[in-house]
């Protein structure tokens, strides 16, 4: 077979290093590690439009590349990791914080966030999140709030109309299913939505912002948003 004026043996002898380079560097995001760009504001004050983050593929389980299937176990989602999930309406990618695993209990009230009984605790956040969010968003007066209790101290955002599923019933978790919310808690497609999100879905923990574009301002990179640590 010719390939322009070379044979396919000329032009494999002559690319074969980049192809071979292309395929490992493919399955190396596919199965080891990755990186996301973030193009909506769900997990806002944490993650911003226009991130990039890295995502660990490797610690719930090293999966065939290209494939929801895993080869080894791996760790267990925890709550208030920050994951990459495949939606399990659309299949989009979605970058959401994992609230209540296999077993919890998980609702929605006047108080915020309850996990098996107990209410998240409250205070107000370092205002300096907002900064680098959307100038849109900025004018819709966000608030900043610091959740802590039943997960892992982090920030969640809250905006002055909020959401019409601020509030939910307890839910139980089932077996291997997790539940997810946005750190954005009134303008987040999560588990109030799309419904508990199976283990094997599940392809990876985001553990760090490692350099940030601002579409507001000719994609030009953000200060401050380099190599920054996910919490």
């Amino acid at each position: 077979m010719q390939i322009g004026n070379k044979s396919a043996r000329q032009w494999w002898r002559e690319y074969r290093g980049s192809v071979v380079f292309l395929v490992l560097m493919l399955t190396f995001r596919s199965a080891w590690a990755d990186w996301l760009t973030v193009p909506t504001g769900s997990m806002n004050p944490t993650i911003v439009e226009g991130d990039r983050i890295v995502v660990n593929k490797h610690v719930y389980g090293v999966r065939i590349p290209w494939t929801l299937v895993r080869v080894t176990d791996g760790q267990d989602p925890q709550r208030g990791e920050i994951v990459v999930f495949d939606s399990p309406v659309t299949g989009i990618s979605l970058v959401k914080r994992v609230i209540g695993v296999p077993g919890d209990t998980i609702a929605l009230d006047e108080g915020g966030l309850v996990v098996n009984g107990e209410h998240a605790r409250y205070a107000n956040g370092d205002v300096a999140h907002l900064a680098p969010l959307l100038e849109t968003t900025r004018e819709q007066s966000p608030a900043v709030y610091r959740e802590r209790g039943p997960i892992r101290e982090h920030d969640v955002m809250r905006l002055p109309f909020g959401s019409p599923r601020q509030f939910m019933q307890p839910v139980v978790v089932p077996d291997g299913m997790y539940f997810m919310l946005g750190d954005n808690r009134d303008n987040s497609a999560d588990s109030r939505y799309i419904g508990f999100v199976p283990r094997r879905n599940i392809v990876g923990r985001a553990s760090s912002v490692a350099i940030s574009f601002n579409p507001e301002n000719y994609y030009l990179p953000r200060s401050g948003r380099f190599n920054v640590a996910l919490e």
